[in-house]
């Protein structure tokens, strides 16, 4: 595999917050928003960052999102999969939250089987191969993953003693 560029970064630690991302994140951990997100955006933003050059997506540009092009674990179908994403120095992090409910996302299990992925986020793409991180690493970047995306909190919370949130980080693959 060889790299076709890469994502836009986003660093976890330069994160602004207007009154109007506020509103969004708020709405975002209610049941209804939840619900939006995971029925709602997660159908139409791949189409929505291909269309738009990854100017719009369904959180309005609240929050940094890529979309996560993986095969199926058993399938091996091609599957879009828009996810909020941050850079831990050069390497892109993903949180398999699953918005707090009890089972891991699909993605995650597809992540794990073919880890070799394409990510677009903004007009760019890039070629990555993905690791699961453990221990006091995944804590580290989940802790920064919360910077980023305030709801992470709530779904920890919510997972407590059910399933403990996975944490990927996916490096860019080099000619």
């Amino acid at each position: 595999m060889t790299a076709t560029g890469g994502i836009p970064r986003v660093d976890p630690d330069a994160i602004s917050s207007s009154a109007f991302k506020r509103a969004m994140f708020s709405f975002a951990l209610t049941p209804a928003g939840t619900w939006y997100s995971s029925q709602v955006g997660a159908r139409i933003d791949p189409w929505l960052v291909k269309v738009s050059g990854g100017r719009i997506d369904s959180a309005l540009g609240t929050i940094p999102v890529a979309v996560l092009t993986v095969r199926g674990a058993r399938s091996g179908i091609e599957r879009k999969v828009p996810l909020l994403y941050f850079n831990d120095g050069e390497d892109i992090v993903l949180i398999a939250s699953s918005y707090g409910r009890p089972k891991f996302p699909s993605w995650y299990y597809n992540l794990k089987a073919h880890p070799d992925v394409t990510l677009e986020a903004r007009g760019r793409a890039g070629r990555y191969h993905a690791t699961e991180v453990e221990g006091a690493e995944r804590d580290r970047l989940f802790a920064q993953g919360k910077k980023v995306y305030r709801g992470y909190a709530d779904y920890e919370r919510r997972t407590e003693g059910v399933r403990r949130i996975p944490v990927m980080r996916l490096s860019l693959v080099s000619a």
